[in-house]
């Protein structure tokens, strides 16, 4: 048996990297699980993945309406809502002298308010006893440069679990936050320059001698912990802050 049989599993921005492992995760232990995803092949490619179990919606948590069509799809289906991982985000650098309008509408548009609403409007659908899991970061301890308002759309979602967990108390749905490290993902390529170039081994290795484990993070690492929250062994966790970055900030 499984950890998640018979259970319902949301997971936006479910096509690629950690979102992805989690789904795989997720429907490995029995769950049906429906994923987002921006870009309609890619999504294809990860629900085919995954197999049995698994469905995909195609929507921009930035777009109230994207959202409002994946969960009429998820009751038209018959289906309540048991795990919601609010993983999708997006980054992108620009020190304070260069932040620029067009940087914080699309980092606050999809980090912050997609995530408000994404469990917004799973209100409805979520199960008493169910599990919310959001997507923090390490960067709102470190304040790396360059980063200061990605760091803080992460940092209101670490504190969104802090409140939502208090709000939601009274049905015991359960709210914590996971904040990845280093993990060594398609969006890692694209930041540090292309993984198999040169430059791209070089930031790697660099990242990897800050890292006390000695090693960058794997997607699975992270979906390891998401079903951990998303299962009953963390029945007596909420509001918490999980770290999966090798000890990165912690050591």
């Amino acid at each position: 048996m499984g950890q998640l049989d018979g259970k319902t599993a949301v997971v936006t921005g479910g096509s690629t990297g950690m979102g992805l492992a989690s789904a795989r995760r997720f429907a490995d232990e029995g769950a049906h699980v429906y994923l987002t995803g921006r870009r309609q092949e890619v999504l294809d490619a990860a629900v085919a993945s995954i197999g049995r179990g698994a469905t995909g919606v195609r929507g921009d948590v930035a777009g109230p309406a994207d959202l409002d069509r994946l969960y009429e799809r998820i009751a038209a289906d018959g289906r309540r809502v048991d795990v919601l991982y609010a993983n999708a985000g997006v980054g992108e650098a620009a020190p304070l002298a260069q932040v620029t309008e067009e940087h914080l509408d699309l980092l606050l548009g999809v980090n912050v308010r997609g995530t408000v609403f994404t469990v917004q409007k799973a209100l409805p659908l979520l199960n008493d006893h169910a599990s919310v899991i959001l997507s923090a970061s390490i960067w709102t301890v470190e304040g790396p440069e360059g980063f200061g308002v990605y760091a803080a759309t992460k940092a209101a979602t670490r504190s969104f679990a802090r409140t939502w967990a208090n709000e939601l108390k009274e049905r015991g749905i359960r709210v914590n936050a996971i904040s990845p490290g280093t993990i060594d993902t398609p969006g890692l390529d694209e930041v540090v320059g292309g993984g198999h170039t040169e430059q791209g081994r070089q930031v790697k290795e660099f990242l990897v001698s800050r890292i006390p484990l000695g090693r960058l993070g794997t997607p699975e690492d992270v979906a390891d912990v998401a079903l951990f929250l998303a299962s009953d062994q963390s029945r007596f966790v909420t509001g918490a802050e999980l770290f999966v970055d090798g000890g990165t900030v912690q050591v």
